[in-house]
Parts: structure tokens; C-alpha cells; sequence
């Protein structure tokens, strides 16, 4: 089974391939080097499926589509669908900083945070989401070399240490994106 990840970060890339080759047999996992649709819509359910149709639209193959992010609970849900470029831009360090300002004077109880992660899978006769999402709470001070985006201030649930301070295999095991793509493993294996 072919399928288009519709995506133009390697790091979504690496982790979707490594998650989904334990799972799913025979599944050969494409690159998308197509042009980006315009994400406009307003949850990250609307996003993932904007970019998994643009995918098949262009591919003509099942696709696949993420949209995740950080949901700050003090902040509303925030940075939530806008994470990528909460800062302005899509500086990881400048998006961590912000969030890292904006929590300065919140105490630790306060902090409650997750990761969410919707998946859309898109092909000419479905369309269907899954989603992950991994709860914990925003450290006071960035930690760690593994991971990219938030890992480096996102404290999982059940750990002392952040994201990025977990190797790749523990964290890619019950990450958002590892939560939501579990439940996609289950369908391809359904539908093959």
C-alpha cells in the first residue's frame, strides 16, 4: 500500500515512517511535493483535512495530513492551531520563548498543557480523522536536545523530564502524533 504524507517536514517525515513501519505491513510512505493548500480552517480536525485532500487531489493516492500543536489550558487552548507560528514566525526557539513569556508568573499547578495531534486520511471513496493527545503541563525553562517544536518545554504526564530530554523511540511511542497514528494503523490494516 502506497500513501502520501502530505507534509514538507522532514521531521513529521521521520516520526510518522518510524511510528507507522512497526504497525502497518508493506506500507510504502511518499513524500508530498506538491504546492501547500492554504490552511484556513479554524480546528486542527478542518487543517488536517484541508492538507489530506490537496494530497490526493494532486497525487491521486490515499493521503494522509497532520495537523497538531500545543493547547495551553491557562491560555485559552493557545497557541492551539496557530503553534507553528505563534511568535509571528516559524521559529521554533522565538514560538518557545513566547509561550515561555507569556507563562512567566504562572505558577506550576497552573501550567496544564497538551499535545493534540488530528490525523486525516483522504482517498476517493473516504474520508476519516483520528486524533491523539498527550497531556502534561509547561516547564519553566527550556530542557533537552531530542524532538523539535515544544519538546523542549512540554513536561509529559508521569515524567520530571520534558519532551525533548526523552529519547525518540520512548517519545514516539505515546506521543500525540503516536496516539492518533496508532488509531490510523488500526484502519489502513482494516481497509488492506
Amino acid at each position: 500500500m502506497q500513501l502520501v504524507l502530505a507534509t514538507h517536514n522532514q521531521h513529521k517525515v521521520a516520526e510518522v515512517g518510524a511510528i507507522l513501519a512497526s504497525s502497518v505491513e508493506e506500507l510504502e510512505l511518499i513524500g508530498y511535493d506538491g504546492p501547500e493548500p492554504v490552511e484556513d480552517g479554524t480546528s486542527f480536525l478542518e487543517n488536517a483535512m484541508i492538507k489530506a485532500r490537496a494530497a490526493f487531489e494532486f497525487t491521486g493516492q490515499p493521503s494522509i495530513a497532520d495537523d497538531s500543536g500545543l493547547a495551553v489550558e491557562i491560555l485559552g487552548g493557545a497557541p492551539g492551531i496557530f503553534s507553528a507560528r505563534w511568535s509571528g514566525t516559524r521559529d521554533n526557539v522565538t514560538n518557545r520563548q513566547l509561550v515561555l513569556a507569556q507563562l512567566q508568573d504562572v505558577k506550576p499547578e497552573h501550567r496544564a498543557a497538551s499535545f493534540v495531534c488530528t490525523i486525516a486520511y483522504v482517498d476517493a471513496e473516504n474520508e476519516i480523522s483520528f486524533t491523539g493527545i498527550w497531556p502534561g503541563r509547561i516547564a519553566p525553562t527550556e530542557q533537552g536536545e531530542h524532538g523539535f517544536g515544544y519538546d523542549p518545554i512540554f513536561i509529559p504526564d508521569g515524567f520530571e523530564v520534558t519532551a525533548a530530554e526523552l529519547e525518540p523511540e520512548v517519545k514516539n511511542s505515546m506521543s500525540h502524533r503516536a496516539l492518533a497514528l496508532e488509531q490510523l494503523a488500526s484502519y489502513l490494516q482494516a481497509i488492506s
